[in-house]
């Protein structure tokens, strides 16, 4: 899959802002279709960075949601300035 249409968005939360200052983890809603081997490509790719674990789920809304959690040389904060969520 095109990494720019898996990802769809990210998510801004009180809970995925902490996630990302204390577990260097990223969260986004994520095309439905989407493996764990697409959003890690796809993060990867979107971002320049390595990716250590993906987690997924569904939400009420029928949305996926996946936290993607970053390599510790790397730093979710970076990323999360870079695409304007602080």
């Amino acid at each position: 899959m095109d990494p720019y249409k898996v990802i769809i968005r990210p998510v801004v939360t009180e809970k995925a802002v902490a996630m990302i200052e204390n577990e260097n983890k990223l969260t986004f809603i994520v095309d439905r279709r989407a493996t764990k081997q697409d959003i890690k490509r796809a993060v990867e790719a979107m971002f320049d960075v390595k990716v250590e674990k993906v987690n997924t789920l569904i939400t009420m809304r029928g949305e996926k949601k996946a936290y993607v959690k970053l390599k510790p040389e790397y730093s979710a904060s970076e990323i999360a300035a870079r695409i304007g969520l602080f």
